[in-house]
This record gives C-alpha cells, structure tokens and sequence, in this order.
C-alpha cells in the first residue's frame, strides 16, 4: 500500500520528466537556421577600387569579359622559373575599367593567318565565341614564326584585346606579339600594343612585356594610354613562335574591345 509520500513522489518524477520534455518540443517546432549569406565575388569587390571617371569627365565601366572554365588548378609544374617570366597567380582579376559601352569588335568577324591550311581546326574559330579549351575549339598552326589577323570591318577604337591561346594545361607561349594598322599589309600606321619577345628572336624588335603562363583567364593586353585614350585601327594581327610544349602555335579566341571610330 502506497504512502501519501510515495504518491507525492511519483508525481515530482512526472513533473519534471514533462519539464525536460517541453523545451525539446519547442526546437522541434523552431524554424531553421537561416544559411549565411554567400561570399561575395572577389572580382566584383575589386571593383570598388577602380576609377569611375577618366579624366576627362567620360564614365567608366568594367569590360562585359565572360570567362570560360578553368582546365587546371595551381602552378604548372613544368614551367620553371626565368627572368623573362611573370609569377603565376591564381589571384581573380581585377575588373578592367574602360569607357561605357565599349565591346567586342572582333566577334564574327574574318579572320586570316599565315598558315593557310592548319594542323588542327578553322581560322574561323578565333572569333566564333567559343574559349573553352576542350578539343573543337582552337586552331593548330605549324611551327615557326605565325600569325593571325583580324579585319574589324571598320576602323574601331580600340581599348583593350584579350587573347587564349590555348588553356588545356599550362604553357608558356614565346614571342607573343600584337600590332594594330590600318591596312591589311600592315604598311599603314603601324602599332605594336604588345610584344614579349625579349631576344628578337621573331624580328619584330626587343619586347619589354613578360612572358606569361597560359590559363583559362586568357591575357588582357591594354592598348589604352593611362588617360584612357584608344588606338585606333582596322586590323590586329597576334604573332607566336612554338609554345613550352610543343613547337606549334594555337589560338582558341581573340576579343578586341573598343568602340567603332567615329
């Protein structure tokens, strides 16, 4: 026979089961946590750093650049090191600021090359769009001294021309050099907005640009004086000679960014 004591205590026990109980029951019915917001692009915050004005009062914008996948990750490791060579960074690129309304004036337009007949692919490939580095989507020219050649169709102001050569893996393209005139010949105002040929070794003069490793970034050569003023042109024509894996010279896509001349 239970005491008044026994019931006393089987009814604390119950209580303070049900206590311990309540607080559970109450998570269960809590919302979830809200997910932390997601970082913001390192690019984008880069951008808060950059000029909005040139100087002479035009407006500015970052380059409408879209990149391709990356092929590879770090530091190819069979590149070694030399004086002529920039330190690879995986660093994002900081926007490239240029007069508003500023695009691709090489998309489509007819490219020509002094290898008429290429190992691999079409000469068209160069301004079709495409900058992913899977096979079908570069142009293999033989060894040697090579070039190609836009024709922008119209005289542009040329502000900025970026370049892959080929990102499958990382390498070292020698002897890169850029001109911009204003015939096909390239007799006419000629003008080299690039050249990292540091030995003269494709005739075209001593370079005073680096030497740089491929990837899926491709290379922005700015063609603008630092007062945001263009070089104006018709065609750009890009030379190689060989690359760190092979003696044979690619190019994936080039994108010349300006505004037509006025």
């Amino acid at each position: 026979m239970k005491t008044r004591s026994d019931v006393l205590f089987y009814i604390g026990v119950v209580a303070g089961l049900m206590l311990m109980a309540v607080p559970a029951l109450l998570a269960g019915d809590a919302p979830a946590a809200a997910p932390a917001p997601a970082a913001k692009d390192k690019p984008a915050e880069a951008a808060k750093d950059q000029p909005t004005t040139a100087p002479g009062g035009e407006k500015l914008a970052p380059l409408p650049i879209k990149l391709p996948k990356a092929m590879f990750e770090g530091t190819p490791k069979n590149i070694k090191a030399a004086p002529t060579l920039e330190k690879y960074s995986e660093k994002p690129r900081a926007p490239f600021m240029a007069p508003e309304g500023c695009v691709n004036l090489a998309a489509g337009k007819p490219v020509t090359a002094s290898d008429q007949e290429p190992i691999i692919g079409e000469i068209k490939l160069i301004t079709d769009g495409d900058k992913e580095g899977t096979d079908g989507s570069f142009v293999e020219l033989g060894p040697g001294r090579q070039w190609v050649q836009i024709d922008l169709k119209q005289p542009g102001d040329i502000y900025a021309i970026l370049v892959w050569h080929y990102h499958g893996e990382g390498r070292v393209y020698h002897d890169v050099v850029i001109q911009v005139a204003d015939d096909p010949d390239f007799i006419e105002n000629v003008r080299t907005v690039y050249n990292n040929d540091f030995d003269n070794s494709a005739g075209l003069g001593i370079g005073k640009d680096m030497e740089y490793i491929q990837d899926y970034r491709g290379r922005l050569i700015k063609v603008m004086s630092d007062d945001y003023k263009p070089v104006r042109g018709r065609y750009v024509r890009l030379y190689s000679k060989g690359n760190t894996s092979n003696d044979q010279n690619h190019y994936i896509e080039v994108e010349v960014y300006g505004k037509p001349a006025k």
